[in-house]
């Protein structure tokens, strides 16, 4: 039955995105207005990460993948073919999030080469070194340089180990905040379900004995969009017996869905069933949806081998 539950929410999800493709577009004042990231790139570069890891993560026959397949088109569109984000990155030579962005559509194999080289520049230069994130963020910018040549590997073990879950903290300290570094870090370590070093036996013992009961107290609390983040956690664990233990995380995720197919980030924030949900107020949480789900029918199908564990060479 949980197969069945997180291919309906899946799916469902897809299909709301789909219908609010538009939303993604960069407005007119996109390059000249830095204040409008995280109602542009930011939405736009996140449409991008789960369509292709759902590109890896299903066959070609799924009808996910040609949902997939379309957005990731439309969203690569939307950067023109990857010169848009070479005019961002002149305009802020030490943005990261054009970046970010780029290496999503890089993953599934849509490269600029201007931009790669011009990345790959800016990414050798101490001013990009020595500017101050917090320690998640450099996690993921170091990481996503892999995608312009660039192999940083001994910074990214130091870096790990300065994150919330790098340090294994006491469980009773998970809050919010905690809680969604720790979804990022394994999403980085992970290259978003698509590979990556993967994480080191520690990190992965210690989410496999705690995460459970983090979960449940964001289902209770009705925060829909960490648990989102949490259960796609719980499809890249190693060896945990993941979505077919979530049923109830899964039925619960599935109630709160607008008829639409859309997911409030918070219980409070939902629709009513008569009205249209709020674009900013759903689309992070449904594009969660989606993507937790596309891992978690993996793990269900049997797709253990693309689960990216810790190996040699990993960070530690």
């Amino acid at each position: 039955m949980t197969a069945a539950r997180v291919r309906e929410v899946t799916e469902a999800a897809f299909t709301w995105v789909s219908a609010e493709r538009h939303r993604f577009v960069l407005g007119d004042g996109t390059l000249d207005d830095p204040q409008v990231v995280n109602t542009t790139w930011k939405p736009l570069g996140e449409l991008a990460q789960v369509c292709s890891t759902t590109l890896a993560r299903t066959a070609p026959t799924d009808p996910l993948h040609a949902l997939a397949t379309d957005l990731l088109e439309y969203a690569w569109k939307q950067t023109g073919q990857g010169d848009l984000l070479v005019r961002q990155q002149r305009r802020e030579p030490f943005a990261t999030y054009p970046l970010e962005v780029y290496a999503a559509f890089a993953s599934a194999g849509l490269r600029h080469d201007g931009f790669a080289a011009l990345a790959a520049q800016v990414a050798g230069t101490r001013g990009r070194r020595l500017v101050e994130q917090w320690p998640v963020r450099r996690l993921g910018v170091l990481l996503a340089e892999r995608h312009c040549g660039r192999r940083p590997d001994g910074e990214v073990a130091e870096v790990l180990r300065r994150t919330w879950l790098g340090g294994l903290p006491e469980p009773w300290t998970f809050e919010r905040l905690s809680g969604y570094t720790l979804t990022h870090v394994v999403y980085h370590l992970t290259d978003w379900g698509r590979g990556g070093p993967g994480l080191p036996p520690d990190l992965a013992g210690y989410l496999e004995l705690w995460l459970p009961a983090w979960l449940d107290t964001c289902l209770d609390a009705g925060m829909w969009d960490l648990s989102c983040e949490l259960l796609a956690v719980a499809a890249s664990l190693p060896s945990t017996s993941g979505p077919a233990g979530q049923e109830d995380a899964w039925t619960a995720l599935a109630a709160a869905r607008h008829p639409t197919g859309a997911v409030p980030e918070e219980a409070g924030g939902a629709a009513a069933p008569d009205d249209v949900p709020d674009f900013l107020g759903h689309y992070h949480s449904t594009l969660m949806a989606a993507f937790a789900g596309v891992l978690a029918l993996g793990r269900l199908d049997g797709d253990t081998t693309r689960v990216p564990q810790g190996r040699q060479g990993a960070p530690a």
